[in-house]
Order: structure tokens, then sequence, then C-alpha cells
């Protein structure tokens, strides 16, 4: 299979190509740098400026599916002006792969595969979300995810199915959400922010590429969450990591106004709760590997 991936130097896109190559499949990938751009028998790099509306569309020949990872981190304080590149570097990537696609006579394409968001989901300590769950957020995140999905989705009027994985909190030892979690339990000052009541749910970097291959080796449609099978909360998740990590876990917690003093709106990544239910991509035969936590971070955090 011939697999387009932009994003493929982030933190999942990454590790994706490598798992692509592994499973014999060819690879093609975009790039908004050209130093970046490499051209190996099952590997191979093309230039895009999405925000001017440049891309080598000879990226898409050939390519059976479209894995589109592209986005800002969010994990970065939020000026206005990052706020927007947060919100057009999902847009602007999904706009011009729509745009190529519509103007070639013929193209090839199978399946247009997107990354989103839990951030869909209302903030709640006790709703447990499902794909079928039809209350939004309403702040800026949520803002930014259903845009996301509905600019993914205008790929179905191409008559090209698409898939859409809402992904939590991604554990990988190179990097993200965890390494950032570990930092100060490793100097024996973690603690549990605000109430450390709040749901995390949160996936294994291995399971979320075996995902990714899973979905278009199967060709599965719809959208899935992209989470494990058990989240936590933000207390349980701190302590573990202390746990692993030989480290005390006594601290207080950290108030709400501390943190956002220090982060600004950027914050309520921190304190926003999505208890989210993994049930449906298990129902198409995806077997997680790492179903609990405390494996999780055995795998990631002793290495």
């Amino acid at each position: 299979m011939k697999i387009l991936i932009c994003g493929a130097t982030g933190l999942i896109g990454s590790a994706l190509t490598e798992l692509c190559i592994q499973e014999n499949h060819t690879v093609h990938y975009l790039t908004t740098r050209k130093s970046k751009i490499e051209q190996s028998k099952f590997k191979k790099g093309f230039h895009w400026n999405p925000a001017e509306g440049e891309i080598d569309t000879a990226c898409l020949k050939d390519v059976d599916v479209i894995i589109n990872l592209s986005g800002a981190n969010i994990a970065k304080r939020w000026s206005e002006a990052y706020k927007e590149e947060i919100m057009s570097s999902r847009v602007d990537t999904a706009n011009i792969l729509f745009k190529s696609l519509r103007n070639m006579e013929n193209h090839t394409i199978k399946q247009y595969v997107s990354a989103s968001g839990i951030a869909i989901y209302p903030d709640s300590l006790t709703e447990n979300y499902t794909e079928d769950t039809e209350k939004e957020a309403t702040d800026f995140l949520g803002k930014v995810v259903k845009q996301w999905e509905l600019h993914a989705n205008q790929f179905k009027s191409l008559e090209i199915p698409v898939t859409i994985l809402r992904t939590g909190l991604v554990f990988s030892d190179e990097g993200g959400a965890l390494a950032e979690m570990a930092k100060p339990v490793k100097f024996g000052v973690g603690a549990a922010i605000g109430s450390g009541k709040q749901w995390q749910s949160w996936i294994h970097i291995d399971d979320m590429i075996n995902m990714y291959l899973h979905i278009v080796t199967q060709k599965i449609t719809g959208v899935f969450n992209a989470v494990g099978p058990n989240p936590t909360t933000n207390k349980l998740l701190t302590k573990e990591i202390a746990t692993v990590l030989k480290k005390p876990f006594f601290l207080p917690n950290v108030p709400k106004f501390v943190m956002k003093l220090i982060l600004g709106e950027m914050s309520t990544l921190l304190f926003s709760s999505q208890q989210v239910s993994a049930e449906k991509i298990e129902k198409t035969g995806f077997v997680f590997k790492y179903k609990q936590l405390n494996l999780a971070l055995e795998n990631l955090l002793k290495k």
C-alpha cells in the first residue's frame, strides 16, 4: 500500500512512518522544510506550504490512503496569533489536499484518515463519552476540533471514505504530554493539578500507531475515539508516575489559579476532564497492547 502521511515528522507521524515501512508499505510525506525531503525506496518526501496554498501534487501519485496528522502543537502558550495558527494549521492542510484532489482528473485515493481530538467533548467529571455523544464543547479547543472534523468530512463529496480518530493524551518516551508530566515528579515535586479529579483519557504511542495501521489495512471508516480502554484521573496518573519512577508523592495539589498565571488560557488543557470510551474501536477487532496504565508507564518511563 502507498500511504501519504501529512505531519510525518511529529510525535505520532514519525513513529507511524517507521511502522508503515516495517510493514512494507511505501510512505510519501509532506514537509514545509525542503531540507527534510528524503528520497529512498520506501520513503519519499514532497514540499508543501498550506498557508500559501502550495503543494507538490506529485505526492499524490498512486497513493491509496491519506493520513493527515498535521496541526500546530497545542501545548504552547496561546497568544491570539498562535490560536489562529492552531486553527489554520488544521483547516489549511485539509483544504489544500481537498482542492488538489478535486482538480485531478484521476486519483487513486481510497480513504482519507484525519487526526482529531477528544476536546470536542465538553468538560465533565461524570459523563462517559462515546462517539455518539451529541454534546459538543464550546471552548476554543472544542471549536478547533469541530472545524477540523468538518474539513475532513468534505472529502466525502469526492466519494472518498473518511475516518476520524479523536485522540486523547498520547504517551511516548520521545516527548509529548508524559515527558512534561514526569519532569516535576523526577525532581521530587510531583503533585496533582487542581482538584486532581479530572479525567484524562490516554493511549500508548504503540497502540496509537497500530490503530492507524489497523484502520487503513482493514478499510474501517467513521469516527473513533483513539484512547485506551482505561481512563484515569490526574491525581492517580501523577501518583502512578511517581510510583514507577520511585519518587515521593506527598505535596498538596497545585491550585488552578497558579497554573493559569503560569500558562494563561492554555492551562485549560490541564483541567479539562473527558472520560472517553474505547469500546467502538475494540469492536472492530483492534486489540490494545497497553490497556493498563501501570504497564504503559513501566514501558515508557523505565527505558
